[in-house]
């Protein structure tokens, strides 16, 4: 009897700890942030939906099978408080019922986006009621006093109905998913920030804003000097490092002293909420930033907002949220990724421009960056074809994900990405040197001269081992060569292609005796779930130009296997 009773208190121990390890969490792989789902790790092959998109059941049914068809395993779906809500008090959970039934019929992730309070700046999707009674519910000001289309987020009638309703949405999630396990992140807000001016002027903002900076601020700022962010250092040092005083007094009187203070009340609204939904459902969370692109100052583009040169503010004051990510629409792809993939920061692209050229830029971060996920904005718009390059993109990344997650945070990929500006990478691994060009610099292919221009072309290179690589992606070359591979010198060859003492008309160069490399075999493979590889065909001749470099065409999408061996 003891023996039975021991083994149902073991067994009540157990099952609530399996439970618990099937919702989705976030571990540290060397350098690397990864997403585990379903007890694997997870790179999220995604898209996300128009604002609109998700605000009917038919218009829902209709898209997921699509997204399926495209080769998505996650779709990021707006969450409207506005239709959630639409009396205050009464629930309609409709919508995120079919969302996750619809994603669960079509083998679909879902990520949650709760346009609460704020979306792109602005109160768009608070719910009537809420937006007539300004005055329990009041508005950010202008320095001019001007009211705006914005809650204020030192009002704390505005938290407590936003994050009621959350927390009521949240609920429901949690009592319908966490055996299923569809729904695998949440994000907080949409594009928080403050526009017009680069804070909130209200009676209570102003009180705060010529009140001390808080402790807990300052106190993190000393604990943290090494690491801050170069221009949260900056800023702070050019007034001394001062950790007494208001927020002019430790860092100015300029538009960015105000976008300091406005994103410390920004990311402690949304830290509440975070902390909320941790008592409920455990899944990882993060928030989105509009980026401060294009020259423009704080207020004109949404100021104060989870940027990364505001990272230490939002680590600081909203330490329950996983992660800051870009919403990337403007020119300098790699430039803003690497804003965002910092020691303390992994990197998310939650939205980005749906355009031809997302098929290799996915390649380029997770290859470059151990990126979490990708996903073009407006995805139900782009094509289902199965040559779209998305499509390609997707279905490769698909057979490569056991093998990127199985080497993530270990320093061994690269991502490449190219252009007619930016043609070649040098890479320099071991005693290796790695040429990767843009596949239109092949001499042959007329499109290197004639003047149209290029489209985009990436992909990432993987080191499995010593002279053992995998290539994947669209439109790149790579050659090999080996450290000691050292041009000598050059010597003049005769009419008759012999040395002469006196010169010729003809150079050959001369190099060391030490070893080289040369490609011994390229495959093109699938890989299987557990990671081992298929054969497809070998790769020869014609298609490695005899055996000098590795090619993948543009408008291709594979993954080749590459052996490497050594010769004098």
């Amino acid at each position: 009897m003891e023996r039975y009773t021991l083994f149902w208190i073991l067994l009540c121990i157990i099952l609530p700890i399996q439970a618990q390890q099937e919702i989705p969490y976030l571990q540290k792989q060397g350098s690397a942030t990864q997403l585990i789902v379903d007890n694997t790790p997870f790179l999220v092959l995604g898209g996300e939906l128009g604002n609109s998109s998700a605000a009917s059941v038919e218009d829902i049914e209709h898209i997921f099978p699509k997204l399926q068809r495209m080769g998505l395993n996650t779709v990021l779906v707006p969450a409207y408080w506005d239709l959630t809500e639409s009396a205050e008090g009464i629930y309609d959970f409709t919508l995120t019922d079919k969302v996750i039934r619809q994603a669960g019929e079509n083998h679909l992730k879902v990520i949650f986006l709760w346009f609460g309070a704020w979306k792109n700046s602005m109160s768009c999707y608070a719910p009537l009621w809420f937006k007539q009674d300004y005055k329990k519910y009041p508005r950010a000001r202008t320095k001019a006093g001007k009211p705006l289309e914005i809650a204020s987020a030192f009002s704390e009638n505005v938290y407590q109905a936003d994050n009621r309703a959350f927390t009521q949405w949240l609920e429901h999630i949690a009592s319908i998913d966490k055996e299923e396990g569809t729904v695998i992140m949440i994000q907080i807000q949409n594009e928080i920030g403050m526009l017009e001016d680069a804070r909130d002027y209200s009676e209570e903002a102003n009180r705060l804003f010529d009140s001390p900076v808080p402790r807990e601020l300052t106190d993190y700022l000393q604990k943290n000097r090494k690491t801050l962010h170069p221009q949260m250092l900056e800023k702070w040092g050019a007034h001394g490092y001062k950790t007494n005083g208001n927020w002019q007094e430790i860092f100015g009187t300029d538009l960015y002293t105000d976008e300091l203070f406005m994103a410390w009340h920004y990311a402690r609204y949304v830290e509440r909420m975070a902390q909320a939904a941790r008592m409920i459902h455990n899944v990882p969370l993060f928030v989105n930033a509009a980026i401060n692109s294009r020259g423009r100052k704080p207020g004109e583009y949404p100021s104060a907002g989870p940027l990364a040169h505001l990272i230490d503010i939002w680590h600081c004051a909203a330490p329950h949220i996983d992660f800051l990510a870009p919403d990337l629409y403007d020119d300098g792809f790699t430039d803003w990724t690497a804003q965002y993939k910092l020691h303390n920061n992994p990197l998310f692209i939650p939205e980005i421009r749906l355009a031809d050229n997302n098929g290799v830029r996915v390649f380029y971060v997770f290859g470059e960056h151990d990126a979490i996920g990708f996903s073009p904005f407006s995805i139900e718009h782009g094509s289902d074809d199965s040559s779209s390059p998305l499509v390609k993109a997707y279905t490769c990344l698909r057979k490569l994900m056991p093998l990127l997650t199985k080497y993530q945070g270990q320093g061994l990929t690269n991502g490449l990405l190219f252009d007619q500006e930016y043609k070649e990478r040098v890479l320099e691994r071991d005693d290796l040197k790695i040429y990767a060009r843009h596949y239109f610099t092949l001499p042959w292919d007329s499109r290197a001269t004639d003047g149209s221009k290029w489209s985009e072309a990436g992909g990432l290179i993987l080191q499995l081992g010593e002279y053992e690589y995998l290539l994947a992606g669209s439109g790149v070359v790579v050659e090999f060569e080996k450290g000691g591979e050292n041009r000598v010198g050059r010597i003049s060859l005769g009419e008759d292609g012999f040395a002469t003492a006196g010169g010729g008309n003809m150079q050959e160069e001369l190099w060391n005796e030490g070893f080289r490399i040369g490609i011994g075999s390229v495959d093109e493979i699938g890989i299987e779930e557990d990671g081992t590889f298929r054969y497809v065909r070998r790769l020869n001749g014609d298609q490695t130009h005899q055996g000098r470099h590795v090619r993948i065409p543009v408008d291709d999408f594979s993954i080749l296997h590459i052996k490497l061996y050594e010769y004098r």
